[in-house]
């Protein structure tokens, strides 16, 4: 009675698998279903109940119907169209999900003041403030279900229990678009069979130690003393286990959780593509980055590249500014230098991916100055605040760098008003 997958309905919110109804289980977990790829066929209705990915050269995101035969992320397009031969792939559409994720995130915030975000598709809500007026969590949830799928357009899941760890694996249970509710009575009964893997934190390399030890579901975990689990993962994680084993996780919703970076990536495909290709797609990436911070009120040291290269394998590069910005220019003079400064690598091993993240955020109301020395002497921010405003009002597309037009090929270009 606690599994509560089934088949993926967008934008019917209507399973409810309730595991018994408590007032004490009042933390939500919400959780956009397969974020990227719901927000494709929303705005594409052809591709309902289609298998597709969202990504190019390596899978970002996989609706249910392509996870269902086996596609899964980050796995790389040609293993995934031998799963999946009819699957359709579409390039990513970042603004879109940006867009998607603010509209969701005003109805968590509607709903509650207690939203603490994790990512762009998912937070916890704690509504045990709104019992009296609001009604019972597993109400509360429902609503917010619905108001997602009428005003958005988009599935979510939601998990509600007393803790957020149980919340989550609540949520995980319950997709695709499900609700579940673990009542504190039942708590055990809920976790217990249930894999190790369902453990916050357990990955697959953790998992297949534990099953190598004959730890196969979280009662075997809760049935090992915390030392030998030390003695097995190491001294934090071991305690870590032992006590989500025993449901136990004293953390509350922390509405003052913000990000500690901020970042966008692009997938390339593995055809050939010239270094000045890269270049020109480092610098939108900059753009839409640079953008969210200042959107954000957000300011930033550290800028870091990631990348992918043709035969999977990784590679992470930092440089930290002297003061926090969030202007364009400095940011991007940054990111091209440590760019070009791995050429020869990137034209050697060849690139399936590129991303950048600004790190070491903090207000941009404190007061910090922004960088302008040494990347030349004249002060940006004025442009950067005019093309913020020119986007925000006339669309994304109204303004391009000349270096992507080639990449992107005809641009629509918006309408503007007389």
């Amino acid at each position: 009675m606690f599994d509560a997958r089934d088949d993926h309905r967008p934008a019917t919110p209507s399973r409810v698998v309730t595991v018994a109804a408590d007032d004490s289980a009042s933390i939500l977990h919400a959780d956009l279903d397969s974020f990227y790829a719901s927000v494709e066929q929303r705005d594409r209705p052809e591709l309902r109940g289609r298998p597709v990915i969202v990504g190019g050269g390596v899978v970002l995101a996989a609706s249910y119907e392509a996870k269902r035969r086996g596609v899964s992320t980050p796995m790389p397009e040609h293993r995934a169209r031998r799963l999946c031969p009819d699957m359709v792939v579409v390039p990513p559409r970042f603004d879109a999900y940006t867009e998607a994720s603010r509209q969701v995130f005003e109805i968590f915030h509607e709903t509650t003041p207690m939203v603490e975000g994790m990512s762009i598709d998912e937070a916890f809500l704690d509504v045990r403030g709104l019992l009296r007026t609001a009604g019972e969590p597993s109400e509360i949830a429902v609503r917010l279900r619905r108001r997602v799928a009428a005003e958005v357009g988009l599935p979510i899941t939601v998990g509600v229990a007393r803790t957020k760890f149980l919340a989550k694996v609540a949520s995980g249970v319950a997709k695709p678009d499900g609700l579940l509710v673990v009542d504190p009575a039942r708590e055990t009964e809920f976790l217990h069979p249930l894999p190790v893997g369902r453990l916050w934190g357990v990955g697959p390399i953790t998992e297949r130690k534990l099953n190598d030890r004959g730890l196969i579901t979280v009662a075997d975990v809760a049935a090992v003393a915390e030392e030998h689990l030390v003695a097995m993962v190491g001294a934090a994680a071991g305690r870590h286990l032992h006590a989500l084993a025993h449901h136990r996780d004293p953390r509350r919703v922390d509405t003052g959780r913000r990000r500690g970076s901020i970042g966008s990536q692009q997938a390339l495909g593995r055809g050939p593509k010239s270094f000045d290709t890269v270049e020109a797609l480092l610098l939108g990436i900059v753009d839409r980055v640079t953008r969210r911070m200042r959107n954000a009120e957000r300011v930033g040291r550290t800028v870091t590249l990631r990348f992918r290269f043709d035969d999977f394998e990784r590679a992470t590069r930092a440089r930290s500014l002297p003061h926090p910005t969030a202007a364009t220019r400095p940011i991007a003079a940054v990111a091209i230098a440590i760019l070009r400064e791995h050429r020869s690598m990137i034209e050697r091993r060849g690139l399936t991916l590129i991303g950048l993240s600004v790190g070491n955020l903090r207000n941009g109301a404190e007061g910090v100055e922004q960088l302008v020395l040494p990347f030349g002497r004249k002060d940006t921010s004025e442009l950067d605040a005019t093309v913020d405003d020119l986007r925000r009002r006339f669309g994304n597309a109204a303004l391009t760098r000349a270096s992507l037009v080639h990449e992107r090929g005809d641009l629509e270009v918006p309408k503007l008003p007389d």
